[in-house]
Protein backbone atom coordinates (compact mmCIF):
# COMPACT_ATOMS: atom_id res chain seq x y z
CA UNK A 1 0.00 0.00 0.00
CA UNK A 2 1.41 3.15 -1.04
CA UNK A 3 1.52 6.26 1.01
CA UNK A 4 -1.84 7.31 3.36
CA UNK A 5 -4.16 5.42 0.15
CA UNK A 6 -6.39 3.24 1.27
CA UNK A 7 -9.09 1.64 -0.31
CA UNK A 8 -12.59 0.63 0.82
CA UNK A 9 -15.81 -1.43 -0.85
CA UNK A 10 -19.50 -1.14 -1.11
CA UNK A 11 -20.34 -4.73 -1.95
CA UNK A 12 -23.81 -6.49 -2.87
CA UNK A 13 -23.75 -9.93 -2.50
CA UNK A 14 -26.30 -12.97 -3.40
CA UNK A 15 -26.79 -16.47 -3.99
CA UNK A 16 -28.27 -16.53 -7.58
CA UNK A 17 -30.21 -14.06 -10.12
CA UNK A 18 -33.01 -12.48 -8.79
CA UNK A 19 -32.14 -14.09 -4.86
CA UNK A 20 -31.63 -12.72 -1.72
CA UNK A 21 -29.27 -10.23 -1.46
CA UNK A 22 -26.63 -8.80 1.43
CA UNK A 23 -24.83 -5.40 1.46
CA UNK A 24 -21.88 -5.10 3.21
CA UNK A 25 -18.42 -2.76 3.38
CA UNK A 26 -15.02 -4.29 3.28
CA UNK A 27 -11.22 -2.82 3.19
CA UNK A 28 -10.29 -6.31 1.22
CA UNK A 29 -12.49 -7.22 -1.31
CA UNK A 30 -10.35 -10.19 -1.97
CA UNK A 31 -9.90 -11.63 1.56
CA UNK A 32 -13.61 -10.57 2.10
CA UNK A 33 -15.17 -13.19 -0.73
CA UNK A 34 -13.05 -15.46 0.06
CA UNK A 35 -14.54 -15.73 3.33
CA UNK A 36 -17.99 -15.50 2.12
CA UNK A 37 -16.75 -18.29 -0.09
CA UNK A 38 -15.54 -20.84 2.76
CA UNK A 39 -18.36 -20.16 4.99
CA UNK A 40 -15.99 -18.73 7.37
CA UNK A 41 -18.53 -15.46 8.17
CA UNK A 42 -21.18 -17.36 10.79
CA UNK A 43 -24.43 -15.33 10.20
CA UNK A 44 -26.87 -14.47 7.56
CA UNK A 45 -24.53 -14.84 4.76
CA UNK A 46 -23.81 -18.52 5.26
CA UNK A 47 -27.02 -19.09 6.75
CA UNK A 48 -28.56 -18.08 3.06
CA UNK A 49 -25.28 -19.08 1.06
CA UNK A 50 -24.29 -15.58 0.05
CA UNK A 51 -21.47 -15.94 -1.65
CA UNK A 52 -21.75 -14.37 -5.18
CA UNK A 53 -20.47 -10.96 -5.89
CA UNK A 54 -22.55 -8.97 -7.94
CA UNK A 55 -21.85 -5.53 -7.44
CA UNK A 56 -19.08 -3.37 -6.05
CA UNK A 57 -18.21 0.26 -5.93
CA UNK A 58 -15.00 1.65 -4.22
CA UNK A 59 -14.08 4.26 -2.16
CA UNK A 60 -10.85 6.41 -0.73
CA UNK A 61 -12.61 6.84 2.83
CA UNK A 62 -14.02 4.37 4.75
CA UNK A 63 -16.76 6.48 6.34
CA UNK A 64 -17.72 7.29 2.54
CA UNK A 65 -18.15 3.55 2.17
CA UNK A 66 -20.29 3.05 5.04
CA UNK A 67 -22.51 6.22 4.56
CA UNK A 68 -23.14 4.58 0.99
CA UNK A 69 -23.68 1.19 2.42
CA UNK A 70 -26.17 3.12 4.73
CA UNK A 71 -28.30 4.31 1.73
CA UNK A 72 -28.24 1.75 0.06
CA UNK A 73 -29.67 -0.58 2.71
CA UNK A 74 -32.63 2.28 2.97
CA UNK A 75 -33.16 1.70 -0.57
CA UNK A 76 -36.05 -0.84 -1.79
CA UNK A 77 -35.21 -4.45 -3.26
CA UNK A 78 -35.83 -3.25 -6.67
CA UNK A 79 -33.65 -0.08 -6.57
CA UNK A 80 -30.98 -2.59 -5.70
CA UNK A 81 -32.15 -4.59 -8.36
CA UNK A 82 -31.76 -2.23 -11.04
CA UNK A 83 -28.40 -1.20 -9.76
CA UNK A 84 -27.07 -4.52 -9.92
CA UNK A 85 -28.49 -5.15 -13.73
CA UNK A 86 -26.98 -1.52 -14.54
CA UNK A 87 -23.45 -3.63 -14.88
CA UNK A 88 -24.35 -6.81 -14.29
CA UNK A 89 -27.34 -7.36 -16.01
CA UNK A 90 -27.16 -11.50 -16.41
CA UNK A 91 -25.94 -11.84 -12.84
CA UNK A 92 -22.40 -13.04 -12.91
CA UNK A 93 -20.26 -13.81 -9.92
CA UNK A 94 -17.83 -10.77 -10.36
CA UNK A 95 -15.20 -12.86 -8.37
CA UNK A 96 -15.48 -15.95 -10.41
CA UNK A 97 -12.37 -15.59 -11.66
CA UNK A 98 -9.98 -14.60 -8.62
CA UNK A 99 -7.96 -17.30 -6.61
CA UNK A 100 -10.31 -17.67 -3.79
Amino acid sequence: MKGNYHQYYLYILSNKKNGTLYVGVTNDLERRMFEHKHKLVDGFTSKYYLDKLMYFEQFQYVNDAIKREKQLKNWNRQWKIDLIEKDNFDWIDLSSEWKL
